[in-house]
């Protein structure tokens, strides 16, 4: 009984901290300035606090036996992931929602940065180690795997209300409070969706390998696409069309 005391409150505790973390902590200006580096400490700090709560390697997918699993099934993920951004980008209909003003005025150098520092390092580790790795293993020893998924990517979803509010803000999308918080909603339920897709490929590889590369595919294409395509000019007509009208 002690035991199960233990692994329920380990539990909460973790939901509890990943709950407030990025809603919190990341409001702060000196925590966005140190972005990388405080989130890879808490990477750091996660693990350890997760094995001497009782958890394996093997719990948090972080045993080398299941990497190759992880890189196969991740790899095939990250694949169709990037054709679809790519379609995205080459079909005139869907290229209006790459606009994104929060890349507008990066330079080239932010962008490399981003897509091969910041997002791998800060962002997509933590988070995959966070709730794919620490989060789910505690759920998955308290409650049902399908359980555990559902909690696990609810509080993916409360984990980026921040920062949907934010892109909301910038791009000056859904004014007025009942439209944004309609659009809150459906963002943060939407990243739910992705957080139980990711929890899925985890849970079917044994490997946080598998999420990760999804979720690099996600994040590092979306920038560059969206870089490419908000810049002035960049989402004009077709040179040849605007050759022909002048």
């Amino acid at each position: 009984m002690p035991a199960r005391r233990r692994d329920i409150g380990f539990a909460v505790a973790a939901g509890t901290v990943l709950a407030g973390y990025n809603n919190l902590l990341g409001a702060l200006r000196w925590h966005r300035r140190r972005y990388v580096p405080v989130n890879a400490c808490a990477t750091g700090a996660a693990v350890p606090a997760a094995v001497l709560a009782g958890l394996t390697p093997a719990d948090l997918g972080l045993a080398s036996g299941a990497l190759p699993a992880g890189l196969r099934l991740g790899s095939a993920a990250a694949a169709a992931m990037a054709g679809g951004w790519l379609l995205t980008a080459a079909l005139p209909a869907t290229r209006p929602v790459l606009r994104d003003q929060r890349a507008a005025g990066l330079s080239r150098r932010d962008v490399a940065y981003q897509a091969l520092v910041r997002i791998p390092a800060g962002t997509v580790l933590w988070e995959e180690t966070a709730f794919r790795g620490v989060l789910l293993a505690a759920l998955r020893r308290v409650m049902p795997d399908t359980a555990a998924v559902a909690v696990a990517s609810g509080v993916f979803g409360v984990w980026h209300i921040r920062p949907t509010i934010e892109a909301l803000r910038v791009n000056r999308l859904a004014p007025g409070r009942g439209r944004a918080v309609a659009a809150v909603t459906a963002g943060c339920a939407a990243t739910a969706a992705g957080g139980a897709v990711l929890s899925w490929l985890r849970l079917r590889s044994a490997s946080l390998a598998a999420p990760v590369l999804l979720h690099l595919a996600a994040n590092c294409p979306a920038l560059l696409a969206a870089w490419a395509f908000t810049r002035p000019g960049s989402l004009r007509e077709p040179p040849g069309l605007r050759s022909a009208k002048m």
